[in-house]
């Protein structure tokens, strides 16, 4: 029944993310050149309500759909972390032209060319997981 309902729900982000161009090339690309709010509308929002929820769940202590507590916990601050992720994460995202969300939104809509970027992106995953022990975290 869970697998339906997360299935459901994916659905239906799919669907919301195709609708509103988050998985254009075109609107990503219009970002990336500053000539559109369009992306960072939908970015902007997204942030918003990431930390409405993050917010909602430690003041009200709830809990998860199996009534257990959510242990949310602090991230190592560090610049160069997040510099270098960042830097290397939009780089992919410009070369691409989606992000993880929108390249299955683009497979699930029948453009297959996006199967080379998914491939990539699994590889790179399945790198840095093989080189993890040895980066700087």
């Amino acid at each position: 029944m869970k697998t339906l309902f997360y299935l459901v729900v994916g659905t239906f982000f799919g669907i919301l993310m195709y609708k509103s161009e988050a998985a254009s090339w075109f609107r990503i690309y219009e970002m990336f050149e500053f000539g559109s709010f369009h992306m960072y509308g939908i970015i902007g929002s997204a942030l918003i309500l990431g930390i409405l929820g993050i917010q909602l769940i430690k003041r009200f202590d709830i809990k998860t759909l199996k009534g257990q507590d959510m242990h949310l916990k602090p991230k190592n601050k560090s610049f160069y972390r997040y510099a270098i992720g960042g830097t290397l994460f939009g780089l992919g995202w410009a070369l691409a032209g989606a992000c993880p969300g929108p390249m299955y939104v683009l497979a699930g809509a029948g453009y297959v060319s996006i199967l080379i970027v998914i491939f990539g992106a699994l590889l790179g995953t399945f790198i840095y997981g093989l080189l993890r022990n040895k980066l700087p975290h």
